[in-house]
């Protein structure tokens, strides 16, 4: 058997210690004989909250695409994703030991023809709860709904089911020991949500003080995905001639942003990272995400937090390298936290205990 060894300063605590891989696990007592791996800043496996694993732009992807998905997320150092909807079943994933582990959250669950087309499992109100049910048992513990989209008929973002019926969606959830988060680009959606106990927000651009105290006080997330909110011009741009209210909400939500996020953090509502690849996104981006939540104004030791050791810990992982936990983590050649761009270059990353 081999035994590996790596050294330098391991995060979060930032102590610098031989660090040994035993049988995919991490230990602290030396080892003789042990082959020297890399030196360098060693950090938790990070997390990509909010990724789409199997989908591509039209809907479901084959396997193969999927797995160079998944490859070059593991190969950014994102061992661990929450994939937040998918359309592929990618449950074979769990037989690899060479690809990160995977929380799915089923397909996304949302209104008729109110979404991108083959990537939801669309419904009417009236089969909202049982659908989510449904989704409950397809997932790992996590249901992904579409809070809102543009309303053609309206010309705006408008929420994709009433407030009591989100409620009731969430219930069905909760009942089945699942977890909920919602696609939320603006604010008319948001009250419903998080006064029926949602556990997350995606993207969150449409928050407000009052919204984000009710976060805080029932521990609700968000995951912004400061770097996919780029995009929000170009669908004003693409949008402005035939849906100018929509256009002007989206170019209102972009400017924004930056208070939005910022208020958000300053309250205290636990932010995550999720670069939201998926369709025409690349994979293995976590880096650009990490980055820009960190040109926003968010300091580095919140961000890499959010997307490592914080993150592991909200989805029920080990979140340091604790002595006997799963041997998953990337080392970098510089601090990540004197240099969050230093994560888009590790020099290693090490997955169920063997470098990948």
């Amino acid at each position: 058997m081999t035994v590996l060894k790596f050294h330098g300063p391991v995060l979060p605590s930032g102590e610098i210690k031989d660090l040994y891989v035993v049988d995919g696990r991490i230990t602290y007592e030396a080892q003789s004989g042990a082959e020297s791996v890399a030196s360098g800043w060693i950090v938790p496996g990070l997390v990509d909250a909010h990724c789409h694993v199997g989908l591509g732009p039209t809907g479901a992807v084959d396997d193969a695409t999927a797995e160079a998905q998944a490859i070059a997320d593991r190969d950014g150092g994102a061992l661990l994703l929450r994939d937040a909807g998918s359309a592929a079943d990618t449950r074979w994933m769990d037989e690899r030991a060479d690809l990160p582990r995977l929380i799915r959250a089923g397909r996304h669950v949302g209104r008729t023809a109110r979404y991108m087309r083959g990537y939801a499992d669309e419904v009417e109100p009236e089969g909202l709860a049982e659908t989510v049910a449904r989704q409950a048992q397809r997932g790992d513990g996590w249901v992904k709904l579409v809070g809102d989209w543009i309303d053609r008929a309206a010309g705006d973002l408008m929420p994709s089911f009433a407030p009591e019926d989100f409620a009731a969606a969430v219930k069905a959830a909760h009942d089945q020991g699942a977890k909920v988060t919602a696609h939320c680009f603006g604010h008319a959606v948001l009250p419903g949500l998080i006064e029926a106990g949602i556990d997350c927000i995606e993207h969150g651009t449409g928050l407000t003080p009052d919204l984000v105290d009710a976060m805080v006080a029932q521990g609700t997330a968000l995951v912004p995905t400061v770097a996919q909110l780029e995009i929000f011009p170009d669908l004003a741009a693409q949008a402005g001639a035939k849906f100018p209210t929509y256009a002007a909400t989206m170019t209102d939500l972009f400017e924004h942003r930056r208070e939005t996020i910022m208020s958000a953090y300053e309250a205290g509502v636990p932010l995550y990272a999720g670069s939201d690849g998926a369709g025409g996104q690349h994979h293995g981006v976590l880096h650009v995400e990490l980055k820009a939540m960190h040109d926003l104004g968010l300091p580095a030791e919140t961000v890499l937090g959010a997307g490592s050791w914080r993150a592991r810990e909200w989805l029920g992982f080990t979140p340091d390298l604790a002595e006997g936990s799963e041997a998953d983590f990337v080392v970098y050649d510089a601090d990540p936290l004197a240099d969050i761009s230093v994560v888009a270059t590790p020099s290693v990353v090490v997955l169920r205990g063997a470098v990948v």
